[in-house]
Parts: C-alpha cells; sequence; structure tokens
C-alpha cells in the first residue's frame, strides 16, 4: 500500500507540474478563464484520449479497405506481384541475416560461406534472394497509398469546408484575435479529432508498413505532428493548427494518387500527376508555409501578448516540419531532374525510391564465373584439341573437304 501511495502521490506531483499554465497559456491567463460556462465551449485536454479509441477504430477499417477494396482494385487496375525465388533453407545464413544484418561484408561472406560448405557467390546469392522476400509486393504498396489517398483527399475536402467561411483561412492574422478566448465549433473538433486518430494510427502501424528510404524522416514526421496537434488543441492555437493541416493535406493525396499509378504502370498518368504534385508541394511547404504559417507565428502572435513557453516551444516544432519539408524537396528535385533527363518519372517519388526486384549485382554474377573454394573458376572450358574425338573429327573434315 505505502508503495502504492508514494505512486499515487509521484504521478498527482507530476500531473500538477505538467499543467502549469505558464507552459500553455499566455502570460496572465489561467485554465480557470478557458471553462465552459454561458454556453460557450473551449478546447480541454482530456477531450484528446477520445483520439486512442478512434485510432483503433481507423486501424480496423484500414485493414477491411486493404483486403476488400483496395486489394481487388489493384488487380483490376493491372498490378501485378514479382514472382520471387525462394532461397534454401539455411539456418547458419539465416540466424545472421535475422541478428548481425542484411548486406554483411566481403570478410563476413567468407567465413560464412567456408562454415556452410559454399561458394562466395553462392552465399552473395542467398543474401541478394533473402532481402528480395523481405521486400514488400507491389499489391501490399498498392494498398498502403490507395488507403492514405482516400484519408487525406476526404480530410482535405472535409477540412475545406469547415474552414472555407472562417476568416483566418483566408487572413492567418486573425488566428490571434481575442487569443486564447476563442471558442471550439464541433466541426473543427471532430475534424481536429480524426487527424489526430489517422496520424496515431499511421504511428501504431510503423513496424508493419513498407519501410521507405525516407523512414526515420517519416517517424520524425509523425510524431511531431501528434506532439503539435495535442499541444495546440490543449493551448487552444486550433485557428493555426488547423491551417497546419489543411496546408499538408492539400499535398499529400496527391503524392498518394501519384504512387497508386505508378504502381499499376500507366506512365504517362503517374508523370502528369507528378508534376501537378511537384508545383502544389513546392508551393503550399516553401512558400505559403514559410510565409504566410511560420510568419504568423513567430511575429504577429505577439502582437498583444509577449511570448511564452508554448510560444517557443510551438514555432521550433514548426521550423522542424519545415526542414523535414526541405528535405523532401530535395528529394522530389532530384526526380525532376531525372524527368527532365529522361522524358518520364523514374521509380517512385519522395520515400518509395527503393532498390528495385531486379538486381544488378545478381546480373554480373550471371555473367562472372563463379569461384571454386580451390580458387578455380567455373566456367564453360575450350574443348581438348588433341583428344581421340578430335582427332576423328578431322579426318571426317578432311575426307568430307577431299570429296
Amino acid at each position: 500500500m505505502d508503495v502504492l501511495t508514494a505512486a499515487s502521490r509521484m504521478l498527482s506531483s507530476f500531473n500538477e507540474w505538467l499543467w502549469q499554465h505558464r507552459f500553455w497559456l499566455p502570460p496572465n491567463v489561467t485554465w480557470a478563464e478557458l471553462e465552459d460556462r454561458d454556453g460557450r465551449v473551449y478546447p480541454h485536454p482530456q477531450d484528446m484520449l477520445a483520439a486512442l479509441p478512434l485510432a483503433l477504430v481507423l486501424l480496423a477499417m484500414r485493414l477491411a479497405f486493404e483486403r476488400f477494396i483496395g486489394l481487388p482494385l489493384s488487380q483490376w487496375l493491372g498490378v501485378r506481384d514479382q514472382t520471387r525465388r525462394q532461397v534454401k533453407p539455411n539456418a547458419t545464413l539465416e540466424k545472421h541475416f535475422l541478428t548481425e544484418g542484411h548486406r554483411p561484408k566481403e570478410p563476413q561472406l567468407s567465413l560464412l560461406a567456408a562454415r556452410c560448405g559454399l561458394t562466395l557467390r553462392q552465399t552473395q546469392r542467398w543474401f541478394r534472394r533473402r532481402r528480395k522476400q523481405d521486400r514488400p509486393q507491389l499489391t501490399k504498396k498498392f494498398c498502403e497509398a490507395s488507403w492514405r489517398f482516400l484519408f487525406y483527399l476526404s480530410s482535405f475536402v472535409g477540412g475545406l469546408s469547415v474552414l472555407y467561411h472562417e476568416s483566418w483561412l483566408w487572413a492567418p492574422v486573425m488566428c490571434w484575435e481575442n487569443y486564447p478566448n476563442q471558442t471550439l465549433k464541433p466541426s473543427l473538433y471532430w475534424w481536429y479529432l480524426l487527424e489526430l486518430a489517422f496520424y496515431l494510427s499511421l504511428l501504431i502501424r510503423l513496424p508493419f508498413d513498407v519501410k521507405r528510404k525516407d523512414f526515420k524522416e517519416q517517424v520524425i514526421h509523425h510524431f511531431v505532428v501528434v506532439i503539435l496537434m495535442t499541444f495546440s488543441y490543449s493551448a487552444n492555437l486550433l485557428r493555426i493548427g488547423s491551417l497546419v493541416l489543411l496546408l499538408h493535406d492539400s499535398a499529400d493525396y496527391l503524392l498518394e494518387a501519384c504512387k497508386m499509378v505508378n504502381y499499376t504502370q500507366y506512365q504517362h498518368v503517374c508523370d502528369a500527376l507528378f508534376l501537378i504534385f511537384s508545383l502544389v508541394f513546392f508551393y503550399t511547404r516553401l512558400v505559403l508555409f514559410p510565409t504566410q504559417i511560420l510568419y504568423t507565428t513567430y511575429y504577429e502572435s505577439l502582437g498583444n501578448r509577449g511570448p511564452f513557453f508554448g510560444y517557443y516551444f510551438c514555432n521550433g516544432l514548426l521550423m522542424l516540419l519545415q526542414l523535414l519539408h526541405v528535405f523532401w524537396s530535395c528529394l522530389i528535385l532530384r526526380m525532376l531532374c531525372s524527368f527532365i533527363k529522361k522524358g518520364q518519372m523514374e521509380k517512385d517519388i519522395r520515400s518509395d525510391v527503393e532498390e528495385s526486384d531486379s538486381s544488378e549485382e545478381e546480373e554480373a554474377g550471371a555473367q562472372e564465373p563463379l569461384q571454386l573454394k580451390n580458387g578455380a573458376a567455373r566456367g564453360p572450358r575450350p574443348a581438348p584439341t588433341d583428344g581421340l574425338r578430335s582427332r576423328v573429327a578431322g579426318r571426317l573434315t578432311r575426307h568430307t573437304t577431299a570429296t
């Protein structure tokens, strides 16, 4: 009982420290001013707890969508999975693959080859094929992209309908009018809650979804978004938070649409979507976000009140988002350069620049002779010229020529 009592006291003390109004609200503003009264409803931090069960609901909806809609749609559009060779079971190599790494260096390969009684080339081929087995198939990629496309498009349309008649959509400086005494509208609450639940579901699915080249950046992005949304709701920064969400959704659904079409091999449609996505992404993330969002949060937000902890915390996370925007813009620019040179989009865009299933190393290995244990090269040997068959063949040839 003493341990439980001590733990309860520690938790209570931490809770009191965490929710001090000086962390979340401007100077001279307390939580008491944001209590519901006289029909005026304000956001409360505990409201965000509803996002957890809603995230589980979205996960169930996603599984059902991918199985009963995404998969049949991919087959109807002609998405085909590539047939891959299965590696021969080898306990030693499998253990190294799972525990030590997927790409062993040449000294490790030589040691493993000697231990398993294989040649170096056979060991290299085993690891190449084993890596291929773990790569996601096109249908899995298509199903993931189609679910995200459906959500981002629905969220963008829904968010636009919620914010279209709001003054702060057209003039971001209005986000700070009468702040923080801004009432909460039900439509904005449900849209915000749904967005938070979606990003929580993405975090839950991260270990099981396709690992892309920018996996670490995606993890950082999702965590930053969840923290920003939770903080902005608790501090009643819903207006500026809603603008950030809408701006991101405007390009995200185009990205997922481009991925879907790329998997179906409709190259011309994919190229057109890629150009449209690039323009929207550059304009929203590199022009609107810094000139409208960051400008108003850094400068215009200080019009009536001085800076506080939430000011620095929120702006720090928004700046981190902008750095991620610059990182992804560099990837897209690289794709655009390749597009201009070759006349078509190569591979996937942004994070889908994965190693292809056809390995150049394996093609090179097929052309090179396999190395035997004693160092001799195994390959087509020239026919002997001094054997019995050669002498008989020579006599027959001379006899035919004389005749």
